[in-house]
């Protein structure tokens, strides 16, 4: 089911009186969402992408714009006939239910022509259960299961009436880091094997980045980016992007373009055709680095971490706006600790600057290493 957004809009009132345009939670997004494909919408608390979520179920409706599920608007349907399954960060499973009775719930509900029998409900939910790999807890009761095991009857509950959309909010948040990569897996397969279009909202990268189709990056209420994972990482259209895709987190520093070439402090690290003279932010991805003897940039070295199959090079440098700097290198290289300085060439595509007010991207091509002059 495809799924398209057409200028949606949600604002609440203020509860400041001296403020009488209210607060704008999501500000005229527009995006269309391919059929059986899943995205994620990515964002930090208060960005919005919740309320969006809410917008496309009907919990909530939008102050202007459209909803349209395929060629229907179903912008002022009731949420229970718009054929969503819902998904939250806290299961909702009712505890004095077995797995089989709180999968079974949602078609309990159905009335008229849709009315189902007792059998045909349970084969529904055992159904359900396959998919999601409990089928051999039917019986059990929400107490009695791991958190893990209560997200999948809270999927196969959503799941049960085979929905035209399935979204997910934040639903892995309960969840201990091990788990959270196995659940996100499964829900990465079961979307692939039902092809149910699927909203993913999460403010954890690595999960969006992992198991998307596409990502939309949202900041205070506004879409900043729409791309394949890959893409949106690869090439950022603001500082805003590049700053919440990754991890390691991107490194930042100060810079200065002069003469088309690109200067941290005193060095010069890269030439920029094209780019008139300016202070800039510079963004370096930690894989930009390139341990080099004779490489233009130098940093002051703090400690390696050695991590199997790469080493994280942690440094300082006077013009950086972290802390620290990550730079992964693999652990094939040799490192000299003694000088407690460490000189890295840099990958040009993996290296962005940023209009320094703004943070708008400044496009750039560099086709070889840095002139060092």
């Amino acid at each position: 089911m495809k799924v398209v957004l057409e200028h949606l809009t949600k604002q609440f009132p203020s509860l400041d009186k001296k403020n009488k345009t209210g607060v704008i939670a999501v500000n005229d997004f527009n995006f269309e969402i391919p059929d059986g494909k899943l995205i994620g919408l990515l964002g930090p608390s208060g960005c919005g992408k919740s309320t969006t979520l809410n917008l496309i179920c009907g919990l909530q409706k939008p102050t202007s714009g459209r909803i349209w599920f395929g060629e229907t608007d179903v912008t002022d349907l009731p949420v229970e006939n718009r054929g969503v399954g819902l998904v939250f960060q806290n299961y909702a499973l009712y505890p004095h239910l077995t797995v089989q009775q709180n999968i079974m719930f949602p078609l309990e509900n159905l009335k008229g022509k849709d009315k189902l029998s007792k059998e045909v409900m349970k084969e529904k939910a055992l159904e359900a259960a396959r998919l999601v790999q409990i089928d051999h807890l039917m019986d059990r009761k929400p107490s009695e299961m791991s958190g893990g095991q209560q997200q999948r009857v809270a999927i196969a509950r959503a799941l049960v009436k085979r929905p035209r959309v399935l979204l997910l909010d934040e639903p892995l948040s309960n969840l201990d880091a091990r788990l959270r990569l196995q659940t996100r897996e499964e829900i990465r397969r079961i979307q692939k094997e039902t092809g149910i279009t699927t909203v993913f909202v999460t403010h954890d990268q690595d999960e969006a980045m992992s198991i998307s189709d596409m990502i939309v990056v949202m900041e205070a209420g506004f879409v900043r980016q729409i791309g394949k994972p890959q893409d949106v990482y690869d090439d950022p259209v603001s500082l805003f992007v590049a700053k919440f895709l990754g991890t390691p987190p991107i490194n930042v520093f100060n810079g200065e373009v002069r003469h088309e070439k690109l200067y941290i402090g005193s060095e010069c690290v890269l030439e920029t055709p094209g780019v008139p003279d300016q202070e800039v932010s510079v963004g370096i991805r930690p894989e930009g680095f390139v341990l080099d003897e004779k490489g233009a940039f130098t940093t002051s070295l703090q400690a390696v971490e050695v991590m199997g199959r790469d080493v994280s090079i942690v440094s300082t440098h006077p013009q950086s706006a972290n802390v620290t700097i990550r730079s992964i290198i693999s652990s094939d290289h040799k490192i000299d600790t003694a000088s407690g300085k460490v000189r890295f060439s840099l990958k040009p595509h993996k290296v962005f600057i940023f209009h320094k007010e703004t943070g708008d991207r400044i496009p750039f091509t560099c086709h070889t290493e840095p002139g060092l002059a």
